[in-house]
């Protein structure tokens, strides 16, 4: 069975473990898994692009975004 976390109580975990709290204790005491919590963690972590600052959630929307623009220039070139 799958449990659905918020946003919010994902972000309280990943900043916890910034701050130095082991994945192993996080996972006792709020109940996801170590490898969940470890997964948003690395989600949350900002990598540098052209000297931006974005995390690996904001990468995966952008690629879906251009994915979906790339398909909607692709049908207009047909229609031309």
């Amino acid at each position: 069975m799958s449990i659905l976390y918020s946003q919010d109580f994902k972000d309280l975990l990943v900043k916890l473990h910034q701050e130095g709290r082991s994945l192993k204790s996080l996972a006792e005491e709020f109940g996801p898994s170590k490898d969940s919590i470890a997964i948003w963690f690395k989600q949350a972590t900002p990598i540098m692009i052209r000297a931006q600052s974005k995390t690996l959630k904001d990468v995966k929307q952008l690629e879906k975004r251009l994915a979906i623009l790339e398909e909607k220039k692709e049908i207009l070139s047909r229609i031309d």
